[in-house]
């Protein structure tokens, strides 16, 4: 089973080059460094962004990375408005200057010759820079991706540049009606040499379950609250069978079987 690797931390100033509302709650938000390049980042890790427009807002807010480009020196972060950290992230200006410390916890292991990543909401921010380096590594891809309704399914023609895209919807708006656990491709589950998951706990726990009894590895990114991102806090404790784990650190990538689910 994969094992946190160290990796160098950085503090970076970048730029916000473009900031793209997706909807009121959704922004995609393109990044450049003020200097330099940008350090190697894995996909499934996660970044620790200072809020300096929240004058209530304390502690730096961890985001997943949702896609990197060298040649472009762009850093995408995909942020949903859940709380006053997160709203402040949203209504920042093209032009303005972030802090950012990166690049953080472990990532997603690309195995096998076809991989099938699924996500919910805005978990399935890290599965598109993950099926790139995917694509990159001649592995194929399938995409399974679940929102509430239509309007919530986010960056479905940047996902469709690196495999078959699959949705769900509860409302029934878009693709097939219901949960993501529920689509009809699970039914071709074992056809898959490996499942990367993310999204709300219950969908994840979900998808652990029918990837144990189809014999299909996978692995899962936590969403623990976490405040530091480098294990000195305990916010982010997991129960798992080697113990108590830190999630930003030894996370937040975890094979289901060090998951006590």
């Amino acid at each position: 089973m994969k094992q946190y690797i160290e990796m160098k931390k950085y503090i970076i100033d970048f730029k916000i080059k473009e900031n793209k509302r997706l909807s009121g709650l959704y922004s995609l938000l393109k990044l450049e460094p003020i200097e330099g390049e940008l350090p190697e980042i894995l996909p499934g890790q996660f970044v620790q962004v200072e809020v300096s427009n929240s004058k209530t807002t304390y502690l730096r807010r961890p985001i997943s990375v949702n896609f990197v480009d060298y040649e472009k020196r762009e850093l995408w972060l995909l942020v949903r408005k859940a709380g006053e950290g997160t709203a402040a992230l949203i209504e920042k200006r093209d032009g303005e200057i972030v802090n950012i410390v990166l690049p953080l916890g472990n990532g997603f292991g690309i195995e096998g010759k076809q991989m099938l990543l699924i996500g919910g909401g805005v978990g399935v921010a890290p599965l598109l820079y993950l099926g790139k380096k995917a694509q990159e590594q001649g592995v194929g891809v399938k995409f399974l991706l679940g929102a509430r309704s239509a309007s919530d399914l986010l960056e479905l023609d940047e996902f469709a540049k690196y495999g078959e895209v699959y949705v769900s919807t509860e409302d029934g708006s878009m693709g097939e009606k219901g949960f993501v656990t529920q689509h009809s491709v699970l039914a071709e589950t074992d056809a898959f040499d490996h499942i990367s998951c993310c999204g709300p706990a219950p969908m994840m726990k979900a998808v652990a379950k029918i990837a144990r009894e189809k014999g299909v590895a996978c692995d899962v990114s936590l969403e623990n609250v976490m405040a530091c991102g480098i294990g000195a806090c305990l916010c982010c404790v997991e129960d798992t069978t080697e113990g108590n784990v830190c999630v930003c650190k030894e996370g937040p990538v975890f094979n289901i079987e060090r998951l006590k689910w």
